[in-house]
């Protein structure tokens, strides 16, 4: 998957955001390195945000709104943004992870990462892979050796 493209879920960046150990802290880093391109739409950013300014994630974090909104920010420099020309609504059980899987369609990702896998299973209608943090991250690690 050399420069991949592909959507990363709200909860790979709040497991980045509580931990710099996983692997969703070291895809952020490999998307900095420009190892993929992460594709975003605007819904799925407004949610990024929406979650990340949650109190209990800040708290969690330790960090303030404006920290949040510099990382948001700072990540806007390496994703490519989607338009959502078409909607494939109702295809989840839950429908705020409708916006992730349209942008990943929309996009024509190769990969769609979360750590709930299971909650995208309609993707395989679609053959759209989704993979847990860990899994892409040694897809890329793979490719680099």
């Amino acid at each position: 998957m050399n420069n991949a493209r592909v959507v990363l879920d709200t909860n790979v960046l709040v497991a980045a955001s509580r931990s710099r150990l996983g692997a969703s802290f070291a895809l952020l880093q490999a998307l900095r390195a420009g190892r993929y391109k992460a594709l975003v739409s605007v819904p799925l950013l407004l949610e990024y945000e929406a979650v990340l300014h949650r109190l209990e994630q800040l708290q969690a974090r330790g960090r303030s709104a404006a920290m949040t909104d510099a990382f948001l920010d700072a990540l806007c420099l390496f994703v490519e943004p989607v338009h959502l020309h078409y909607l494939w609504r109702p295809q989840l059980r839950d429908p705020a992870d409708e916006m992730v899987l349209e942008t990943a369609l929309n996009g024509r990702a190769e990969a769609l990462v979360t750590l709930n896998t299971g909650d995208f299973a309609a993707a395989a209608n679609f053959r759209l892979p989704v993979l847990t943090p860990g899994a892409f991250l040694r897809q890329l690690n793979e490719e680099k050796t």
